[in-house]
């Protein structure tokens, strides 16, 4: 018997079990293989463009992925430095097994949790309600909450060429037996696509003929907890393809089973095959090629940017036609994977099903992409199953809260029709949802909940006094006018001034920092950069901030018109037939989240908001 069963031990599994177990919750976490917890079978890298947000924000909460990156990664980099705060991104190269044992350490050591090796073979569900899951070699086991984080392994199929194996990634089995119960519960299930390049033994590699990618120094860290000095141990290198790959591939397309028929699963558009780069920007006579290094101990290093399910024979022209991999030896061919998925627009914001109490889905069964995605939809399935074991409201990220709020809406309104990737561009508020302020956002829901700790609360409540105290000398320090002010300006190649100005007002300058103003007062130089970074933001971008801020309370009052669960689509007068349709089968939480489902017109919404007065006046 337990409280909650996990089913499988990818990144969602174990923020999901990590997270029920730090709220009190007895938990079994269920995976197919141990060796396979927390694997990255992809890219050994955690973060990026929008997905470095995600990460602090799973931080923020009290995951787990911040620190395990932290503790494990071989270079770090900060992107889009060049552009504004709101699309910085940490991104991190990661010691591929030193992060499993890091990630497997915390499941074993954490109190309430338990861990196994076990393939789930069916899920029971009584009354509408989950009241057990079974395993292939026959035992059942109460529980009163599931989480489904089965990745990419129902019904998986290995594809290299015209070979098509059952079987997980790297060689890990597949999971033939869940789809079949999902089924039945309720869940029509489709095929998606995803894939990963070759591996290359690094003593083939000619990195004379790459370009060096160095880390940043110095390094920032993914979690707000993280104190120690953090240093970059490795470089990745740069180099291209080239017509020579190009002519291979264009060779050999009628052997590549995404044009020959034997792919039938829909594969992510941002993150394309090599195959598909050459078909589809046939103008360019190049592209980037990244080399990674997936471990301190490894000899592999990753291939990003040619991913590939090419024939072997292939792969092997292909990638030693490459500048610097002419001796290229292949450790681990490239292949592609197609597995079962759900429907996301079947759950609750809360990633709950909307018909079968107590079974939750997180990570790529939902149709995402991504280990940060799916440690984030974990993190939350996992909360929100231990709210409801311990019968409380559940947790629900709005789009004006969080990124996980905008993935979380994005699956359960709109739905994808192919791997879900998160991208700066999907957040309407993202000047508001920096990664920087993730904790500021998020750390207080965290604590309230019983995940964050009373330690990041405190450091969260600190930095806010910090930055307060500091915007309040800013706003209070003034500069006269005279020589040595006008030689300051001159300095920084700002025009004389006859009238004096603020440290608030310099600061509001584009091409002045706050360091710069700390030449002039000391004062302004404290200890906690993050509260320095803070101060400068709110600063610099407060005209920006003050609009955003009067657009989400403008969405807020459509997020907060609440639609009752039992209303009766059909009953309303004037809704158009396919608004009812996909009202009545996604059961929108509010008003807000029915107007960004596809299909419901803002006539439709404005009925909704008549009929819901009508009803006020009638109670």
């Amino acid at each position: 018997m337990a409280d909650l069963v996990v089913i499988g031990g990818g990144h969602a599994g174990c923020e999901a079990a990590l997270a029920a177990a730090r709220m009190g919750i007895d938990t079994l976490l269920l995976t197919l293989n141990m060796d396979g917890i927390a694997l990255m079978a992809c890219n050994p890298v955690i973060g990026g463009s929008a997905k470095g947000h995600l990460v602090r924000e799973l931080d923020a909460l009290g995951g787990e992925m911040g620190l395990a990156i932290d503790d494990t990664f071989l270079q770090s980099r900060m992107l889009n430095t060049s552009k504004g705060p709101a699309v910085h991104a940490l991104r991190a190269q990661a010691d591929k097994q030193e992060y499993q044992n890091r990630m497997r350490s915390a499941l074993f050591t954490q109190e309430r949790l338990t861990v196994r090796q076990g393939e789930v073979s069916a899920i029971d569900v009584e009354d509408g309600r989950v009241v057990a899951v079974h395993t292939a070699s026959g035992q059942c086991i109460p529980c009163r909450a599931a989480i489904v984080a089965s990745g990419v392994y129902l019904r998986s199929d290995i594809i290299i060429g015209e070979s098509i194996t059952p079987g997980g990634p790297q060689g890990l089995m597949s999971a033939p037996l869940l789809s079949a119960s999902l089924e039945e519960i309720g869940f029509p299930l489709r095929r998606f696509k995803t894939g990963t390049p070759a591996r290359i033994d690094v003593r083939s590699i000619d990195f004379d003929e790459m370009t060096p990618q160095p880390g940043d120094e110095p390094v920032v860290p993914f979690s707000f907890l993280t104190e120690k000095q953090l240093i970059n141990t490795h470089q990745c290198y740069l180099t291209w393809t080239t017509p020579e790959t190009h002519d291979i591939i264009r060779a050999n397309l009628h052997r590549a089973p995404l044009y020959s028929g034997k792919i039938h699963g829909v594969g992510p558009r941002y993150c394309p095959s090599i195959e598909d780069k050459i078909v589809k920007f046939a103008d360019k006579d190049r592209h980037q090629v990244f080399l990674e290094p997936e471990g301190m101990k490894s000899h592999e290093w990753y291939v990003q940017g040619m991913s590939t399910s090419l024939p072997e024979d292939v792969q092997w022209q292909m990638y030693r036609s490459v500048p610097g991999l002419r001796r290229a030896e292949l450790t681990r061919l490239a292949y592609a994977i197609e597995y079962d998925c759900i429907d996301s627009r079947q759950l609750r914001p809360t990633l709950e099903s909307l018909h079968v109490k107590g079974l939750f889905f997180a990570g790529q069964i939902n149709g995402t992409s991504g280990y940060e995605e799916a440690a984030c939809q974990g993190l939350l399935a996992g909360m929100n199953a231990a709210l409801g074991i311990q019968g409380r409201e559940g947790l629900v990220l709005t789009r004006d809260m969080a990124y996980i709020g905008v993935l979380t809406d994005d699956l359960t309104t709109k739905g994808t029709d192919e791997p879900y990737r998160m991208m700066t561009s999907r957040a309407e508020h993202r000047l508001k949802l920096r990664q920087d302020n993730a904790d500021l956002r998020l750390t207080k829901i965290g604590h309230g909940l019983g995940l964050a700790t009373d330690e990041r609360m405190e450091r969260t409540e600190r930095k806010i006094r910090e930055t307060e105290k500091l915007l309040g000398v800013l706003r209070t320090t003034r500069y006269t006018p005279g020589v040595d002010f006008n030689a300051w300006l001159a300095a920084h190649d700002q025009p004389e001034s006859a009238t004096g100005a603020s440290a608030e007002e310099l600061l509001r300058r584009p091409d002045i920092r706050l360091s710069d103003l700390c030449e002039m007062s000391p004062e302004l130089d404290i200890d906690d950069p993050q509260a320095k970074e803070q101060a400068e933001i709110e600063v610099k971008y407060a005209g920006y901030l003050d609009r955003q801020d009067a657009l989400i309370r403008r969405a807020r009052a459509m997020e907060e018109t609440l639609l009752p669960e039992n209303i009766d689509y059909a009953a309303v007068t004037g809704l158009r037939i396919e608004a009812r349709q996909k009202l009545e089968k996604q059961k929108p939480r509010s008003l807000a989240a029915a107007s960004r489902i596809p299909g419901v017109s803002p006539a439709d919404v404005a009925v909704l908001m008549v009929y819901l007065e009508k009803q006020k006046v009638n109670v």
